[in-house]
């Protein structure tokens, strides 16, 4: 996993091959997981959507500024968004993780996060909550913490269907760039794409 965040692949590359990698968090509750479905690029300094856009640097989103792999976690309302870092120091591209398949601890999560079904990780705040992912994982890396992608686990979409970003009006051709990443006829994104199958759109 170290490699794709240290071979030189984009960020766009990198959003479309964490589709059907496991993310990990394991907690005192105990250890929950999921498929990764759904994912969303922002591309730093020249891209109008993303919190570095023009180079700007706050308290906020310095952890940006930082090495591949380190974990941004940032505020919307009352939900924290998971972002992963992606390319070298210094250059503020990262990916929003915006929904899971559960695998484990599936238990835990509805402890966490008492809606049954796909409402329980359909959606970045959601998926936070249901896996106890909070502004304590801000700065920390997937490659030495709790909160981590496992190694050669992963499922294998049908298909990865590229669409504009949700939620962000009024940013010109950053609006409508394909910079989201879905697994198609999985239940589990946030808006869906497909018609649901019975094998949630995997291959394995």
């Amino acid at each position: 996993m170290k490699d794709l965040f240290y071979s030189h692949y984009t960020t766009q590359e990198i959003a479309r091959e964490l589709l059907g990698c496991l993310l990990v968090h394991e907690t005192e509750q105990g250890r929950m997981s999921g498929w990764i479905v759904e994912t969303e690029a922002y591309l730093g300094i020249r891209d109008q959507a993303a919190h570095s856009y023009g180079g700007r640097k706050t308290k906020r989103n310095e952890v940006m500024y930082r090495k591949p792999g380190t974990i941004y976690v940032y505020q919307m309302h009352t939900h924290a968004m998971l972002n992963i870092i992606t390319q070298a120091e210094g250059v503020p591209e990262g990916i929003l993780i915006r929904a899971i398949e559960p695998f484990e601890g599936i238990e835990l999560m509805l402890q966490n996060r008492p809606k049954k079904g796909f409402l329980l990780t359909n959606g970045p705040g959601k998926l936070t909550e249901a896996m106890n992912i909070t502004m304590k994982e801000n700065g920390g890396s997937i490659f030495g913490s709790g909160l981590f992608i496992a190694e050669q686990r992963r499922r294998i979409p049908n298909e990865v269907v590229a669409t504009p970003r949700i939620g962000i009006p009024d940013k010109g051709e950053w609006t409508h760039e394909p910079l989201r990443y879905v697994v198609a006829n999985n239940p589990y994104v946030s808006k869906r794409f497909g018609k649901i199958t019975e094998n949630h759109g995997w291959k394995t």
